[in-house]
């Protein structure tokens, strides 16, 4: 029996062909492992043996030979191929273990160039793996260096079934799979030749090349949506359970395209993480990075139920707990400064399942030390602000009944100079910036969405309904419980258009001062004419924010 192994992760593998050796098989092997195996005084033949050529153009070709390639797929049912490699001299290989060059850390390393990235994607190795999967009844493949114990122990007893050479083959297939589609992750980004400064691993971005003459018909840029995508998908962690603790779950990020979760989130405490916790974090720390300033926000089911803006964080927080005290229990806080002692002791107060934050001073750790239970994520990007935000993956992805939905994030920016004033007299910087802080909540709520706001904070979010109208008037009762009375003050923000007018007279009947929303409607002039008549100011901006 004969093995063939080549391994750039060498941990185990002078094991490994030790136990192959004692129980009788040749190993055959090449470069760096072959050296590895000599000195430890194991006996080895060189790949450059078995096929008479030594290793040519700098090692990119040792094994593409039919010696080897011959040796691997024959299949040992067949007389024809037994006979036809046996004419040519060929002798059989009962067993590839090799693992791929380090192509991934490489591609990741500070001022790497394009050339060694490029030198360091492997070819001999997947294909001696593929070959060896494909003819998995006759060869047992190996790729992952913990195996190695098992196939020793198997073979030194009963042997590997095909049901387990099955298994070793699938796992080839999709380690092979999954180093071609990370290739492709960061070529993608590296279509430019040349490399950006980002402080994120795995978040650079390009410059397309000056060099290219017009009219070749070659792209300077990759499409998001091209014909063939490929998404690599590697398991940070298992999850607690998923939707519903009935449901099995895990984390996995997508190397080349984003930074991992590892790399940007650090859990201090409290329990392990579920599929609802991760989803609802991410629907807080979306929001809460639109905001420069101090702010908290409080999710519950992705949706928002608090938001405050103020001088510090402490206050933020109070505003955010404050415009909705019963949702934000058992919710997800997300704040964009460092957590001191004072404001941990005032989260401690209420029951919640996570608190998100660029930093939590001692002080704090040993307040949130009392609920155990609690998880504290400490986001682990630049200084102690979430802004500026690190470059985010480009694509949203959903799955549907026969396929995904892909499509670009919603990351357009606000500007309210943009904005046209369609009705009411023209608002003070105050008003302007109470709009504008709506504006950015509402896109974070389920559509149909309505966001009542006034002085950095929300007083009332109407999210998820089936109508519009109604939307406005759990905001607008939620606002008013709030405020005791009318809400002259505030401002009101709605994630598309007024089909009717009901919502303007249903913010006129609250006593709401100005309001923003995308226009568009066919019978937009009903709403401006009703606005104008009860001399509330509407802002159009020109861009709805579904979120569904």
């Amino acid at each position: 029996m004969r093995a063939l192994i080549s391994v750039s992760d060498k941990r185990g593998v002078s094991e490994f062909a030790e136990g192959l050796v004692e129980l009788g098989w040749e190993v055959l092997s090449t470069g760096g492992t072959a050296s590895r195996l000599k000195e430890a005084g194991l006996p080895v033949t060189d790949v450059s043996a078995v096929t008479g050529f030594p290793e040519i153009l700098d090692g990119r070709v040792k094994t593409l030979h039919p010696a080897v390639h011959g040796g691997i797929l024959a299949r040992r049912e067949s007389d024809w191929h037994l006979r036809e490699i046996a004419g040519l001299g060929i002798r059989p290989i009962d067993l590839v273990a090799v693992n791929l060059y380090p192509f991934r850390s490489i591609a990741e390393k500070a001022g790497v160039s394009r050339e060694e990235i490029i030198e360091n994607i492997d070819i001999g190795g997947p294909a001696l793996l593929r070959a060896a999967a494909k003819n998995y009844r006759d060869v047992i493949a190996v790729v992952d260096p913990s195996r190695y114990p098992q196939i020793l122990a198997a073979l030194r007893g009963k042997g590997l079934g095909e049901e387990e050479r099955f298994h070793l083959a699938l796992e080839v297939f999709q380690h092979t799979a999954f180093y071609d589609a990370v290739i492709a992750s960061y070529l993608t980004k590296w279509r430019s030749g040349e490399r950006v400064k980002s402080d994120q691993p795995g978040a650079a971005s390009f410059r397309s090349p000056a060099s290219w003459s017009e009219g070749t018909g070659i792209s300077r840029e990759i499409d998001l949506f091209s014909d063939q995508l490929t998404i690599a998908l590697e398991k940070v962690q298992e999850l607690r359970y998923g939707e519903n603790p009935h449901q099995r779950a895990a984390l996995y990020w997508w190397p080349g395209r984003q930074s991992s979760f590892s790399s940007l989130f650090r859990q201090h405490q409290g329990k392990g993480l579920s599929f609802n916790n991760l989803n609802d974090a991410e629907a807080a720390l979306r929001l809460v990075w639109e905001f420069e300033g101090p702010a908290a926000v409080a999710v519950k089911h992705t949706n928002p139920c608090g938001v405050g803006l103020a001088g510090e964080l402490l206050t933020a927080y109070q505003k955010a707990y404050q415009a909705d005290p019963v949702s934000i229990f058992g919710g997800i806080l997300a704040l964009n400064r460092r957590v001191e002692g004072s404001l941990a002791r005032e989260i401690n107060k209420i029951f919640a399942e996570i608190v998100l934050a660029p930093g939590f001073s001692p002080e704090a750790l040993e307040v949130f030390r009392k609920k155990k239970d609690l998880r504290l994520l400490e986001i682990q990007i630049a200084g102690e602000s979430l802004h500026p935000r690190p470059d985010p993956l480009p694509l949203d992805l959903r799955r549907i009944t026969g396929g995904f939905l892909l499509q670009e994030q919603d990351l357009a920016g606000e500007n309210p100079g943009s904005w046209q004033r369609v009705a009411g007299p023209e608002q003070p910087e105050e008003v302007l910036a109470d709009l504008l802080f709506a504006w950015k909540v509402v896109k974070h709520a389920r559509s149909n969405a309505i966001v009542v706001a006034q002085a950095g904070q929300t007083l009332g979010i109407g999210s998820g309904q089936t109508n519009r109208i109604d939307a406005a008037r759990q905001a607008l009762e939620r606002a008013r419980s709030i405020k005791k009375g009318m809400l002259d003050q505030a401002v009101l923000a709605s994630d598309a258009f007024f089909p009717f007018p009901d919502v303007v007279e249903a913010a006129g009947q609250a006593g709401i001062r100005a309001l923003v929303q995308p226009g568009g409607s066919v019978r937009d002039e009903e709403s401006i004419a009703l606005a104008e008549r009860l001399g509330i100011s509407m802002y159009f901006t020109g861009r709805r924010h579904f979120r569904h």
